[in-house]
């Protein structure tokens, strides 16, 4: 066996979680890896070391199931599971494996709140769809390699040489997963460290509107401002990362930094929380646990179907507060 082609889609989160899989194909088996994403996913893996080459999906899954063919693999690791995916396999026609999605699991606790979840990490699943070619989790965690380019020196942002700095993680790909500004202001008020907020262009707003709560004047909103890899080297340089459940999380897990995880309508027992094997002390989960509403989906919505969005409103800041000095302290 040569070539292993590996299929995850989206988003920069679930992809970024797939790279301890990458690794360990590439350097338990010496395998040419490939890896199948969309177009816009591309640059995560433009200095992995372990990719060998990335096929992107931008229009019609057809013509880049033409170009799969001619690679000809020995085995396709599907870390998807969709529809997309299926068609991938059968249009290639060699051997494969996949993961336990636990659809219906996650359906179960999200209607019913049954709690029928396996206690195991999502890379601990993904690990699964390759047990049978001889593959094993390393336990060296994720991988995230920053382009010499789009490394920030810190001389550009006064502010934060100053004192150990605070990076949160603004943003979020829904709203029900987003810690308000007015509690977010809130925390970084009581926090004597500078502040860099992280985002998109969409979370500018936002990040304004924290700056204009707070007491706390060092704080830099990069939000819109940065690409992505910006944003990851200011994530690694960074003392302490506050995130919502969102990519910019797992990429700070895979720079092992001490980590609070803010989670609103969703669980960390869906499998997807920061994956520090070894680094239990350095990640902390802040949630509001009892609410008879929670988890509500297992993505997320525009807005809270209650009309109270008490899973992020009733948010402990001074837990928040409390785990930040600690974690700055290690």
């Amino acid at each position: 066996m040569k070539k292993v082609l590996i299929i995850r889609f989206s988003s920069i989160g679930d992809i970024v979680l797939t790279t301890p899989v990458i690794r360990a194909l590439k350097t338990q088996s010496g395998y040419e890896v490939h890896f199948l994403t969309k177009e816009k996913y591309k640059p995560i893996f433009s200095e992995n070391p372990y990719v060998d080459k990335v096929h992107v999906l931008q229009d019609k899954l057809e013509k880049v199931i033409t170009r799969l063919k001619e690679e000809n693999f020995d085995f396709i690791v599907d870390l998807h599971k969709n529809i997309r995916s299926l068609r991938v396999k059968k249009a290639l026609k060699k051997p494969s494996a996949s993961f336990p999605k636990v659809n219906t699991q996650k359906w179960l606790m999200v209607r019913f709140k049954w709690n029928l979840l396996p206690e195991k990490h999502i890379v601990d699943r993904y690990f699964e769809a390759v047990e049978k070619i001889g593959v094993k989790n390393d336990q060296k965690g994720l991988d995230y390699f920053i382009p010499d380019k789009d490394y920030v020196d810190l001389r550009e942002y006064p502010l934060l040489k100053t004192k150990k700095y605070i990076a949160f993680v603004i943003g979020g790909q829904h709203a029900t997963k987003i810690f308000p500004p007015e509690k977010a202001a809130a925390v970084i008020e009581k926090l004597d460290h500078p502040f860099v907020l992280l985002g998109g262009k969409e979370d500018r707003e936002r990040g304004e509107k924290i700056k204009a709560l707070s007491k706390n004047e060092k704080i830099l909103n990069a939000c819109g401002k940065l690409n992505l890899n910006q944003s990851a080297s200011l994530v690694r340089q960074a003392g302490v990362v506050i995130t919502n459940d969102t990519g910019l999380m797992h990429i700070a897990a895979a720079f092992k930094k001490p980590i609070i995880s803010i989670w609103g309508n969703t669980i960390p027992a869906f499998g997807m929380y920061p994956y520090e094997p070894g680094e239990k002390n350095k990640v902390v989960m802040a949630e509001v646990n009892g609410l008879k509403c929670r988890p509500c989906s297992k993505l997320g919505f525009n807005k809270c179907p209650k009309g109270h969005f008490q899973c992020m409103l009733k948010q402990d800041e001074n837990f928040i507060v409390y785990e930040a000095k600690r974690l700055l302290a290690l």
